[in-house]
């Protein structure tokens, strides 16, 4: 009798020696391009971020972030997220519990995440991700986990199709680019209320009229996350030495696409490049479908660089332990964008020279102090604590 009630139930969450290197690597590393994105969007109060008059430095780094950070963080996030899912689920078959059970761990685990996007947005920040994360896992939950390898070859048809659509977009914009006559348009940036209010409460009102919209906006990233757990399904990061022709393969035609896609709004938003309006649009268009290649691009590099480590050094794991501790620093972020940078608080931004530099200098330290953190944590063998929370909520106090 006992034995037919253990393998109905549920195991507990990840343990420590059945992590695999190269996601948790990857989540640390890219939470510093989250840390850049976001820092600039509080800045200058827009999505996406940028100083809209550059100048010196500043177009440069505009030139920066519009190819390697705005909107090329986030579908990382995405791919992980999808190969998370399938590992989670693998773990709680592999204790015996029934795919019953495996599903109300999944679905309990991912309506809190919506509870937590909630959270977050109405305390700190509009731009949250956790909500939409947590619908699209219920929609994975419910629909895809379960499929077999033919149907998830669907993932891979929309993404060859996806390609297509942006090469073809490309071939417009640049053709627009070589007949057009010039023009004085600004890269299409849309402006943030919430981060521009003069206090705390009218921000947090604004706050909860934008998340729902925000997170509506965002769904469509299940395609990213749908092709992360095609790649869990076959262990690519988990095992890279069996798959470094594909990892170095999509490292090189996804970052290919995402910078060479990225490319001509880049030049526009530092000032470099002339067009008119209907032709920043469309190199808007561009940027933003060109960057959901950096997903699976990055992600790859990871996977690479993982094959050429035989031991993790204090740099690498540090890294991995902010990636096991991924949502808390993701959360911290939030808070110090709140601190440091909100026009009601200190206000950083505006006060030096260069909000751009002001911005970007902040986010970098902010994300070193959470590695420091998260690697003092990691030796004391703790986890973060926004994990320990949702722990707790999906799997009991057991945990």
């Amino acid at each position: 009798m006992s034995i037919h009630l253990t393998s109905r139930t549920s195991r507990g969450p990840v343990r420590r020696a059945e992590r695999a290197l190269a996601p948790d690597l990857a989540r640390g590393a890219m939470l510093l391009i989250i840390a850049l994105a976001n820092a600039a969007g509080v800045v200058f109060a827009g999505e996406p971020g940028l100083d809209p008059t550059p100048d010196g430095v500043d177009g440069g780094l505009n030139f920066l972030l519009f190819e390697l950070v705005h909107a090329r963080g986030y579908p990382v996030f995405a791919m992980m997220f999808g190969y998370g899912l399938v590992q989670l689920a693998r773990r709680q078959d592999a204790s015996g519990a029934t795919p019953e059970r495996v599903r109300s761990v999944l679905m309990r685990r991912n309506l809190w995440l919506v509870v937590f996007g909630f959270a977050h947005a109405a305390l700190l920040y509009y731009g949250d991700f956790l909500g939409a994360y947590g619908i699209v896992g219920v929609v994975m939950t419910l629909v895809l986990l379960r499929r077999g390898d033919k149907f998830h070859r669907i993932a891979l048809a929309l993404w060859a199709l996806a390609a297509v659509e942006v090469l073809a977009l490309g071939a417009v914009v640049a053709g627009g680019i070589l007949t057009g006559s010039g023009g004085s348009a600004p890269l299409p940036a849309g402006h943030v209320d919430s981060l521009a209010a003069p206090g705390y409460l009218e921000s947090m009102l604004d706050r909860l009229a934008e998340w729902p919209t925000h997170t509506l906006t965002v769904l469509p990233f299940i395609l990213i996350a749908w092709l992360g757990m095609w790649a869990a399904r076959r262990r690519v990061l988990e095992e890279p030495a069996h798959h470094r022709s594909l990892l170095a393969w999509t490292a090189v035609l996804g970052l290919g696409v995402a910078i060479a896609g990225g490319l001509p709004a880049a030049l526009l938003s530092a000032g470099w490049l002339h067009v008119d309006e209907s032709a920043a649009r469309l190199m808007m268009l561009l940027h933003g479908g060109s960057g959901m290649f950096a997903g699976p691009g990055y992600a790859a590099v990871f996977g690479l660089i993982v094959l050429r480590i035989s031991r993790p050094g204090p740099v690498v794991g540090a890294l991995a332990a902010l990636g096991r501790r991924s949502l808390s620093g993701y959360l911290f972020q939030s808070v110090a964008w709140l601190v440091l940078l909100a026009p009601f608080a200190l206000d950083l931004g505006g006060r030096f020279g260069s909000p751009t530099v002001t911005g970007l200098v902040v986010a970098v330290a902010v994300w070193l102090a959470t590695v420091l953190v998260a690697r003092l944590l990691e030796r004391l063998r703790y986890a973060g604590p926004a994990e320990t929370v949702l722990r707790r909520l999906t799997y009991g106090p057991r945990t």
